[in-house]
């Protein structure tokens, strides 16, 4: 079982930054994808970022340029670098790790952008 814990989130005003934390922890096997998703008030969840274990990331068009994914292997962490944040960036973020075929999900936590 694998056990993801974030940290990072808070309150932010617009154009602002913010970096979030996710580290891996439990039962690791061998983690591939990892990637970070938000769900804003009222509405689905998406794609923010993505990372292969290889380094090769995808980024949702409205975040590309803005946001960046990166990752410590060794340490089983994977990061989310957000700047020049505007008020639809608020959402709850979730960090999520594959590891043999299964996904993983951490708690969520919470970005709001605000003046």
């Amino acid at each position: 079982q694998v056990r993801l814990v974030e940290s990072g989130g808070g309150l932010v005003q617009p154009g602002g930054s913010l970096r979030l934390s996710c580290a891996a922890s439990g039962s690791i096997f061998s983690i591939n994808d990892m990637g970070w998703y938000r769900q804003p008030p009222g509405k689905q969840r998406e794609m923010v970022a993505t990372i292969t274990n290889g380094g090769t990331t995808n980024y949702a068009s409205s975040v590309r340029g803005r946001f960046t994914i990166s990752r410590d292997n060794a340490k089983n962490t994977v990061y989310l670098q957000m700047n020049n944040l505007k008020f639809e960036d608020t959402a709850v973020y979730y960090c999520n790790a594959e590891d043999l075929g299964w996904d993983y999900w951490g708690q969520g936590t919470q970005v709001t952008v605000s003046s």
